[in-house]
């Protein structure tokens, strides 16, 4: 099993659209989309589900694209 792990990363504009249009093209294909985050390559399944989060407060505002799914074992 894997360590726990929760990080956050910033992106230059230009790479966070990148990486954003490789995702897209991904769902749009029907296939498992690949990314590096902080040294490890994720894979994230065609069977992931996403979300758009909104959150508020405290003078700031958030929106996360959000994919999750469960690991198999």
């Amino acid at each position: 099993m894997k360590e726990s792990r929760d990080i956050e990363k910033d992106y230059p504009i230009d790479e966070f659209v990148a990486k954003i249009r490789r995702l897209a093209d991904a769902l749009e294909k029907g296939e498992k989309f690949e990314i590096r985050i902080a040294g490890e390559r994720i894979y994230v399944p065609v069977r992931a589900q996403f979300n758009i989060e909104h959150e508020r407060g405290d003078g700031e505002e958030e929106v996360e694209f959000q994919i999750k799914w469960k690991t198999e074992e």
